[in-house]
This record gives C-alpha cells, sequence and structure tokens, in this order.
C-alpha cells in the first residue's frame, strides 16, 4: 500500500473496499462513502450507511465494517489514514481523541445532500490526485484539504445509531474491552505509552460503568479485568526483557509505569523473578 508519511489516501477499490486496511493503532480514519450499503458497528452501536456519508474511525475505539445483507455492488469512496501529528498543525493543537469526532461518545458518521457529496467527492479526488503526485510541499497540501473537511463536518447532521442485537450483552463488552488492549501492543519505541492503564480508562472509553466492565469481563472468562490487565503488561514486559537491549527504566516508561521501582515490583510479585534476573536467565 503507498504511503505519504505520515498520510495515505487511497479510493475504496484500492483499499480493497476495507477501513481495515489502516491497522496502525496510532492511525485515524476519514472516509467518503460515495455509494454502497454497508453497516458499521462502532463501540456498543450500529450504523447504517446506505447513503452517501462521511465516516471518521480510529483504533482507540473498536469497530467492525460489514457489507450490509443483500447489498448490490460494492462500496465506491475514498478513505484517509493519517496520524494525529499530521494534522495537529492544522487543527492549532486540538487533541483529536478528545474530539468528538473521534470520543466514544462522539458520532462517526455523518449523512450528505447531493450539494455536500459533490463538493466532498470534489475535495476528496484532489487529495487522492496531490498523494500521488512527486509535490515536494504535498503534505501541507493534504493537510489542509483535510481539515476542510473535518471543520465541514460541523455543518453536517449526524446519523442515528440503532441498538446492535446482542444474545449476550457481557460477550460483546469484554470482546470490546479485549480489542482495545491488544490494539495498544505491540510496544515498538522507547517511551511508547499505553494510552489506557486501568479498568476506570477502558470503561471510560466504552462508555460503561467500570463496575459493568468488571461483571461482563468475569461473568464471560472467569479473570477479573485487572488480571487481565496484569497478564498482557507481564507478557508484553517479558518479550522487551528478552529481545530488546532498553533499560528496566526505559521498558518501564514504555508501559506506563512512569517509575522503575514500579516496574521492579509490579514484575515480581507476577512473576517472582526482578526483570534483570529473567533478563539474564533468558
Amino acid at each position: 500500500m503507498p504511503a505519504c508519511g505520515d498520510v495515505t489516501v487511497l479510493t475504496m477499490n484500492e483499499a480493497q473496499c476495507g477501513m481495515d486496511s489502516f491497522n496502525r493503532r496510532d492511525v485515524f480514519k476519514c472516509v467518503l462513502v460515495e455509494s454502497g450499503a454497508n453497516e458499521l458497528h462502532y463501540a456498543t452501536r450500529s450504523y447504517r450507511v446506505d447513503r452517501p456519508a462521511l465516516v471518521f474511525t480510529n483504533r482507540l475505539v473498536p469497530f467492525a465494517w460489514e457489507p450490509a445483507a443483500g447489498a448490490p455492488g460494492e462500496t465506491e469512496g475514498y478513505i484517509v489514514g493519517f496520524t494525529e501529528p499530521f494534522l495537529h498543525s492544522a487543527m492549532r493543537g486540538v487533541s483529536l481523541k478528545d474530539s468528538v469526532l473521534y470520543r466514544v461518545d462522539g458520532n462517526p458518521v455523518y449523512y450528505l445532500s447531493d450539494g455536500q457529496l459533490r463538493y466532498l467527492s470534489e475535495l476528496f479526488a484532489r487529495m487522492h490526485q496531490d498523494f500521488g503526485t512527486a509535490y515536494a510541499h504535498k503534505d501541507d497540501l493534504l493537510r489542509n484539504q483535510l481539515s476542510l473537511v473535518i471543520h465541514e463536518v460541523a455543518r453536517l447532521e449526524p446519523a442515528s445509531p440503532y441498538p446492535v442485537v446482542a444474545t449476550n450483552a457481557a460477550e460483546r463488552i469484554t470482546h470490546l474491552f479485549l480489542t482495545l488492549l491488544e490494539v495498544q501492543f505491540p510496544v515498538t519505541r522507547r517511551y511508547h505509552e499505553p494510552i489506557l492503564k486501568n479498568a476506570q480508562e477502558f470503561a471510560n472509553r466504552l462508555a460503561v460503568h467500570v463496575n459493568h466492565l468488571n461483571r461482563s469481563v468475569k461473568e464471560v472468562t472467569g479473570k477479573p479485568t485487572t488480571a487481565y490487565l496484569a497478564d498482557r503488561y507481564v507478557s508484553e514486559a517479558k518479550v522487551l526483557l528478552q529481545q530488546t537491549d532498553w533499560s528496566v527504566s526505559e521498558i518501564a516508561d514504555s508501559l506506563g509505569f512512569g517509575y522503575a521501582t514500579y516496574f521492579q515490583r509490579f514484575f515480581k510479585k507476577h512473576t517472582g523473578s526482578t526483570p534483570l534476573a529473567f533478563r539474564h536467565s533468558a
């Protein structure tokens, strides 16, 4: 898949009609759906996207994108993947993660009128054209064009979600929790800090009460939420101790512990060994 720094612009056909084509956890997605019938399952809600629409998703909110049953033809449109730093300057320091477009309680789908579709189709087509050029300042062009798209959303009417039919609500909440946990790993750079660190932060992201999250995870898996978090952090710590030359302090920082002594106590509590002793034995 072609790439341009921290931004990628493809037609839906080029992306094989899948928003999952952009799997990096730091990538936000802005999708123009010009035609087709699909369903977007976004956190605990679902949306019917069977007419022109703008759709925004990110890896911090679990989603699934699938063709609607009996939908004729393929989905046509454009998909733009971009990182927060790419758009940061154009949005004047506003964090995309905290904006209404990307919060779990925000609305990811906006239906378009004929006039809005014409305007946005021309804008996305221009972005796609500029993305394929060798122009030295095309990042600036793409950044400004994408900023126009995001500001245009303020004029749009958000779509209404419909309830997800689930035979077991606890299973769905648990699946969302485990998905959110996994998209934060693996850790690939020093001082990477996981975005969600405890049960309360996961519950906030999923827009459920922390007690509801804990009950659901325990009901479905038999393990407390805290046990899942501890197991995943220990597993990642072992990989970093075995496969990198990072110091214990750097690993602690990359896993969000802040202090090496806290990480050392945590690791020994769950493994019976200190981080250095584990590294030497491995």
